[in-house]
Parts: C-alpha cells; structure tokens; sequence
C-alpha cells in the first residue's frame, strides 16, 4: 500500500479528491489543508505528499520544504505537486524542493494516479502539457536577492525597512526595485508586485 497525504486549501475540493483516491485499492489516503500539513506528515509518515502549489492560504508561495522533513527512521516523503504552466515560478520553487513528480490540474484525475504510484517508486514523472511552464521558469528574470527585496515590499516595507532587514543601503534598494520594475516590465513597484506575484515567482 502507498500511504498518500493530499495536501489542498479548499475543503470540498480536497475531500472529493481524496475520495476519488480511495477507490484505488493501492493508495491508503488523508488529507490536510496547508497549515496543518507538516504536522500531518510527521504524524503519517506518508511516501508520497501530494500538494495543490496554488492552494496555500497565505499569500506567499507554501513552503514545500515541510513537507518533506527528515524522520528519524524513514525517508522524507517524495514530493508530487498541482500545478499549471501559466505560473512558471511556483514549479521553479517544486524543482528546488526536490519535488519528484508534476502533474497538471487541468489534465485528467488517471494522471494524478499514475504520478502518485510513479512517485511513490522514486521516479520522476511530468505531464507533457507542463513543458511550456518549465521552460518559462528558466527564464525567471530576477535574482535571488532582488526576489528577497521585492518579497520585501510586497509585504508592505518601506524602502527603509528593506533596507534594514536586509542590512543595504537606502541607494541599493532603490537600485533593486528599478531594476526589478524594469526586468518584470513593469509601471511600478506595485505592478512589478502584481506580475510577480501571478507568475508565482512570489
């Protein structure tokens, strides 16, 4: 049996899912929404976490690095996510956090099992129809340090406040953000922000 943690915001949506799962005599399946996730995976010890990335309740990006933690005695659990190819930088952040397996949430609920079962084996598997998206994220304009500066700013800092928690110059922020606006081909600050945030490179 292949224990499955379904990882998903929306209630009605996660437990319809999770039943469709069930049917399959090999998964053994729970669900849980984001916040209680990590604590769900310790408890459950699944091998496979499968996770909706656009589903968090906050508005940062979840963090998909709890839910694999090391558990004394067991691997982490291997990573499969949701997603879709219009928000490039959300699998960017699936592929650093080792996520094994990809699949497109519009595509058809047989891929999901197909992805939980390869996964659950340690084999990679991506939908074809999430191509484009992966190769957006390669070109994903911003830095690291301009991502933690716009991060920042969408959390409502100031320049100084930026600055500070940062430990930059008042000139090095404002540097950062015109350079941030002009590589996201932004207006402003506040539309470098929006266009950020729907590519879900925040």
């Amino acid at each position: 049996m292949i224990r499955v943690l379904l990882v998903h915001d929306a209630c009605l949506v996660r437990s319809i899912l999770a039943e469709w799962l069930r049917r399959e005599p090999d998964l053994t399946v729970e669900e849980a929404p984001w916040h209680s996730a990590p604590g769900r995976v310790r408890a459950l010890r699944p091998e496979v976490c499968a996770a909706d990335l656009e589903s968090s309740d906050s508005a940062a990006p979840p963090q998909l690095g709890d839910l694999r933690p090391e558990l004394p005695g067991r691997p982490a659990p291997n990573l499969l996510v949701l997603a879709s190819a219009h928000r490039p930088g959300l699998l960017k952040r699936a592929a650093e956090a080792g996520a094994l397996g990809y699949v497109d949430k519009g595509g058809s609920p047989h891929r999901l099992v197909h992805g939980i079962r390869r996964v659950a084996r340690g084999e990679r598997f991506v939908d074809d129809s999430l191509g484009f998206g992966f190769l957006k994220a390669a070109e994903m304009p911003l830095t690291r340090r301009e991502l933690s500066v716009l991060s920042l700013a969408a959390a409502g800092a100031s320049i100084a406040e930026i600055a500070g928690s940062l430990h930059l110059s008042h000139g090095t922020v404002r540097n950062y953000m015109a350079a941030i606006t002009r590589k996201t081909g932004a207006r402003n600050r506040i539309d470098a922000i929006r266009i950020s945030q729907g590519e879900g490179w925040l």
